[in-house]
């Protein structure tokens, strides 16, 4: 008797042979880090800003020939152009630690930290909803007779003035900070923490009581404030999908405070 011999169907061979295209290897890396990594990187991210901004006031101490001790720290940092400088290498630091995060999930830059630019529309409505709380917040200073900017900033806008640092100072202000601050708490702390188990409003939350914390030089009053500004760029950010638009929002707020103080000051 001959045995009949027969071939696998179409459908059996694709089953058996062929994967469905859907199917993610379990041995993929996710390409976001979760709440812990994110975290973990945000401390390094903090650190490598703190660093930058340190290592220009130790390389003014070593140019002027001071000893190297914390006393010639803090008196080299209270000028308003070692300052300045100082502020602005925290910014190089944040973007490498944030870059080598991000290259090690094999994530974009770009689309990890949502750097794209936001319409005219979105914008406008971020300014306009930043312009409301600022407000709010200036009618609350002006009632219980507090100063709208910190007395220390007014002395060192005038220092800057007097010293011919005024545009440094702008610039340190209202582009490097803005910058370097909403890569570490809109853009890399916000991208991590909105896919874990926080969500977006934890992590809007969350990111915004970290960059309130950057902010410690200011009274308890002030600290209120700039967490409320936090939660407005974090709600923009997961609305527009953009970092660009709360750098923008942060640096028109920045820009507004210097010119205003040293307006107000002369």
């Amino acid at each position: 008797m001959t045995e009949i011999e027969t071939e696998p169907s179409l459908a059996t061979s694709e089953v058996f042979n062929d994967p469905p295209l859907d199917v993610t290897p379990a041995d993929a890396a996710p390409r976001v880090w979760k709440f812990w990594g994110t975290a973990l990187w945000g401390i390094l991210l903090f650190v490598a800003m703190f660093v930058g901004q340190i290592g220009a006031i130790v390389l003014f101490v070593v140019y002027r020939g001071l000893p190297l001790s914390l006393a010639s720290m803090q008196l080299v940092g209270g000028e308003p152009q070692a300052l300045a400088l100082s502020v602005i290498m925290g910014l190089p630091a944040t973007l490498a630690v944030a870059w080598l995060a991000i290259r090690i999930k094999k994530a974009s830059f770009v689309d990890y930290l949502a750097l794209h630019w936001p319409s005219w529309k979105q914008i406008l409505f971020g300014a306009v909803g930043l312009i409301v709380i600022v407000l709010v917040w200036e009618t609350m200073s002006r009632s219980l007779g507090r100063e709208a900017t910190p007395g220390f900033m007014t002395d060192l806008l005038k220092s800057g003035r007097d010293k011919g640092a005024v545009l440094l100072l702008l610039f340190a202000f209202s582009v490097a900070a803005p910058m370097s601050e909403e890569v570490l708490a809109r853009g890399f702390l916000f991208r991590g923490w909105s896919a874990s188990f926080l969500r977006v409003p934890g992590a809007i939350i969350l990111s915004s009581l970290v960059w309130t914390a950057v902010h410690l030089q200011y009274d308890m009053y002030f600290l209120a404030e700039v967490f409320s500004i936090g939660v407005w760029f974090g709600y923009m950010r997961h609305r527009a999908n953009s970092l660009w638009l709360t750098i923008v929002l942060h640096a028109l707020n920045n820009m507004t405070a210097v010119v205003l103080t040293m307006w107000l000051g002369s």
